[in-house]
C-alpha cells in the first residue's frame, strides 16, 4: 500500500493566544485593601481582631506615663499593668501611689512584673505596694524545679489595661530613663513609643494580661488545652467597610515566632514603604532576605537603630548586618540621642506595629512579647510623621562604611 501524497495535509489551528493580562496569576489584595488584614493576622499571629478602636500615638515616657496614670486614677473595676521594668524611682512612686490609691477606692488591681526586669529594685517596694491592696506576682523567679531554672523565657511585655475599656501597649518600661535619662553627661530621656488603645481591642489586651497572669500563678503549663480549638475572632474583617481603626492583640510566645511571620507578610504586600524601629536589631537570616527582597522590588525600606545602648556589645551584632543590608537598598539611620528603644514598624502609611518586640532571637522566640498591628491610614500618616521627625535626628548610614562584616 502507498501513501498518497496528493492529499492535502491541514495545518493544526493553534489555540488562540490571550492577553498577557489574563495570563498573571490573580494575587490576593494586599493588606489594608480587603479582609486579608485580619485573617492573615489570625492565620500567620493568631491576633485577635477587632474594629472600632480609637488609637493614639505616645510619644517618649512623659506623653505616656501621664496617659497610663490618668486611666489609673478613672479606673472603676479593674486596673491591670504588666511590665518588664518596674523602678522604685520617682516614675516608680508615682504609679505605685497611683494603684494603691485605685486598690482604695474598690478597684480590683493587679500588677505583674518580671524577676529579671525588676531586678535594682528591692521586693520591699513591691511589698509595700501589695501592703495597700495590689496583687502583686513577680513572673518567672529563678528554680531548681522550672524549666530551664526559671532563667527563660522573661515577660518582657508592657501593657496596661483598665476596665477592659483603654489600654496602653508599647516598649516604655516604668523608670526614670524614660523621663530623664540615665547618662550623667549629655542626658537626655529615652526615645521610646507607645499607643493607646480605646475600643473592643483593650477586651483582647485585658484576655492577653489574663493569659500572664495565669502563667504567673503556674496555671498554664503546656497539656491537653493547648490543643483545644479556638475559634478566630474578628478575621472577617474588612477595612474598606468597617470602621476603623482595626486592630490586632500579636501574644509572643516562646519558639511561635509570631511577629517574625508578620514582617515577611509585611515584605509581601507591601507597594511603597516599609520603615521599622528597632532598639535591638539582631535579626535572622530569613528577615533580611525580606527585607532586602523588598528594597530589590522598589519598596522604601528604612531601619532606625540606636548609636548608643544601655547594653554596648549588641552594637557590635547590629553592625554585622548592615553591609548586607545597605548594599541591597535598605537604608539605616542610628539615633543620636541617648538611648533609642522603641519598636515599632509602619508599613504604607496605612499598617502600623507598636509593641514590645524587637527583631532579635530572645524577642521573636524566647520571651513573652505583645504587640498591637493596626491598619488605620490616620494613624498610619501621623506614625510616618513621628518615623521622620526621628530621621531628622538621626544619622543616616553609608555602605562604604561597613566593608569587613560577614556577606555569607
Amino acid at each position: 500500500m502507498f501513501l498518497d501524497v496528493s492529499t492535502e495535509i491541514v495545518p493544526r489551528t493553534p489555540p488562540p493566544r490571550l492577553p498577557v493580562e489574563a495570563t498573571r496569576l490573580a494575587l490576593p489584595a494586599p493588606l489594608g485593601r480587603g479582609p486579608s488584614f485580619a485573617r492573615g493576622l489570625w492565620r500567620i499571629a493568631a491576633a485577635d481582631v477587632s474594629s472600632g478602636n480609637r488609637v493614639q500615638l505616645l510619644r517618649d515616657g512623659s506623653a505616656t506615663f501621664a496617659a497610663m496614670l490618668e486611666l489609673i486614677d478613672g479606673a472603676r473595676e479593674s486596673v491591670s499593668l504588666e511590665g518588664y521594668i518596674f523602678r522604685g524611682d520617682d516614675v516608680g512612686q508615682r504609679f505605685a501611689a497611683a494603684l494603691r490609691a485605685a486598690a482604695a477606692r474598690g478597684v480590683v488591681v493587679r500588677l505583674l512584673v518580671d524577676w529579671v526586669g525588676r531586678m535594682g529594685t528591692p521586693r520591699s517596694f513591691f511589698d509595700q505596694i501589695s501592703a495597700g491592696g495590689v496583687n502583686v506576682r513577680i513572673f518567672n523567679p529563678p528554680s531548681l524545679t522550672t524549666r530551664w531554672l526559671g532563667l527563660v523565657p522573661r515577660d518582657h511585655r508592657k501593657l496596661l489595661v483598665v476596665d477592659a475599656t483603654a489600654g496602653v501597649t508599647g516598649g516604655i518600661g516604668i523608670g526614670n530613663e524614660w523621663r530623664t535619662g540615665v547618662l550623667k553627661r549629655r542626658r537626655s530621656p529615652w526615645r521610646d513609643t507607645a499607643v493607646r488603645i480605646d475600643g473592643p481591642a483593650a477586651h483582647d489586651m485585658r484576655q492577653a494580661f489574663d493569659h500572664m497572669w495565669q502563667r504567673a500563678l503556674g496555671r498554664d503549663r503546656r497539656g491537653k488545652h493547648r490543643y483545644l480549638r479556638r475559634k478566630a475572632h474578628g478575621s472577617h474583617l474588612d477595612p474598606s467597610t468597617d470602621a476603623p481603626a482595626l486592630v490586632g492583640i500579636i501574644e509572643g510566645e516562646p519558639g511561635r515566632f509570631r511577629v517574625a511571620r508578620a514582617l515577611q507578610l509585611q515584605a509581601v504586600s507591601a507597594e511603597r514603604s516599609i520603615w521599622i524601629a528597632s532598639a535591638y536589631f539582631v535579626p535572622s537570616y530569613s528577615e533580611i532576605e525580606s527585607l532586602n527582597g523588598a528594597a530589590r522590588d522598589g519598596v522604601d525600606v528604612r531601619i532606625l537603630v540606636p548609636s548608643r545602648y544601655d547594653h554596648p556589645w549588641i552594637r557590635l551584632l547590629t553592625q554585622r548586618f548592615y553591609r548586607r543590608l545597605l548594599m541591597n537598598g535598605v537604608r539605616i539611620w542610628e539615633w543620636k540621642g541617648e538611648m533609642m528603644h522603641a519598636k515599632t514598624a509602619v508599613t504604607d502609611g496605612r499598617w502600623i506595629r507598636v509593641g514590645s518586640t524587637d527583631f532579635n532571637p530572645l524577642g521573636l522566640a524566647v520571651n513573652f512579647e505583645l504587640d498591637a498591628v493596626i491598619e488605620d491610614p490616620t494613624v498610619g500618616a501621623e506614625a510616618e510623621a513621628m518615623f521622620e521627625a526621628d530621621l531628622g535626628q538621626s544619622r543616616e548610614i553609608r555602605a562604604g562604611e561597613y566593608r569587613g562584616d560577614d556577606d555569607s
